[in-house]
């Protein structure tokens, strides 16, 4: 639901009732995670998705048919040899679909985007069986916004069920803290907002790190790397791409990063950068198991000519690391394409 949150919020704020259709159960290879939504205006208009398209007209119609009368209600897709090509997911997966009408003063629904758009923690729980079917509480740094009684349920920290609910865990975005305005940086921070993540440019150079340069950037910040890196806190959802491709800005930055908890770093330079940048790494006493994590050349082997196309691979490796993938070709690959 996170890529369509603001306009459900706008749609909620201009008074207008929705059908949504939310992802609340999966079984075997299906497109998308836990969460995702397709929502269906009064007017026929329609936002998100919920199968990646195998199924999305079916939901559609269930959309209208809850906004009309009203009903929430839980629907099943899945394979078969006589629906794949109907209504049945071709992928091989089966998902539950929970549909729910939403009126413009639904506080639970409310409070969840409004977590959501602000990058803030918050769990949707709702009843997909019993009485209460539909009903749904959101739980924020805020406390409890919503009718529906847990029954001293225990919920889970990640997406999934908990007896008859469904919970859906939205945390904040993953970080990405791009360290050089360069002429690559502009592409990076534009893939990255595409992509979902809170971007950070960060450069000594105050000619260079201006908005102008990167309007897409949530912070555009002035200072040395290593300085800036030393008043954060990386976890595992924070990548660190350091294209300065200057010793005196790189060095002391990885020095900390490697160090740090970061999911992934990555440094932009030739192999005979990437060569020497590892004896200086030695000299100033980085361990091997630290400087094992640093990922340069930076990027997945795409062959790319241009600005765009290097910031693709950059990115590409970013979600393959983060997602544990080893980022093959799919072309005679075995098993699941989605796990």
């Amino acid at each position: 639901m996170r890529d369509i949150a603001a306009a459900l919020r706008a749609w909620m704020s201009e008074g207008r009732p929705f059908a949504l259709a939310s992802l609340v159960g999966v079984s075997g290879s299906a497109p998308r995670p836990l969460g995702t939504a397709l929502a269906v205006d009064a007017e026929g208009a329609a936002l998100g998705g919920v199968s990646g398209g195998c199924v999305e007209a079916a939901v559609y119609l269930r959309c209208r048919e809850v906004l009309d009368d009203g009903a929430p209600v839980v629907e099943s897709f899945g394979y078969t040899d006589q629906d794949a090509f109907a209504i049945g997911l071709t992928c091989g997966g089966s998902m539950d679909v929970l549909i729910v009408k939403v009126d413009p003063g639904d506080t639970a629904i409310a409070a969840a985007l409004d977590a959501i758009i602000a990058g803030e923690p918050v769990s949707l729980v709702r009843a997909v069986q019993g009485p209460d079917l539909g009903a749904a509480v959101a739980i924020t740094s805020h406390g409890f916004t919503g009718s529906l009684d847990l029954d001293g349920t225990a919920l889970p920290a990640t997406s999934g069920r908990a007896g008859r609910f469904a919970v859906e865990v939205h945390t904040p975005p993953p970080r990405l803290l791009v360290y050089g305005a360069v002429d690559f940086a502009a592409p990076v921070v534009r893939i990255a907002k595409q992509l979902g993540f809170h971007v950070t440019v960060c450069d000594a150079r105050a000619v260079f790190a201006t908005d102008i340069r990167f309007p897409e950037a949530d912070e555009v910040i002035v200072d040395w790397p290593h300085r800036h890196f030393d008043q954060i806190t990386a976890d595992a959802q924070t990548a660190v791409c350091v294209l300065t491709h200057d010793e005196k800005f790189d060095l002391p930055l990885l020095e900390r990063a490697l160090v740090s908890e970061a999911g992934y770093i990555g440094a932009m330079g030739s192999r005979a950068t990437h060569r020497d940048r590892l004896a200086r790494l030695h000299e100033a006493g980085v361990d091997d198991t630290a400087i094992a994590r640093l990922r340069s050349p930076i990027g997945l082997d795409l062959n790319g000519r241009n600005a765009d196309e290097t910031a693709l691979s950059i990115l590409a490796e970013i979600i393959a690391v983060r997602n544990r993938a080893a980022a093959g070709f799919l072309t005679g690959a075995e098993g699941p394409l989605h796990h």
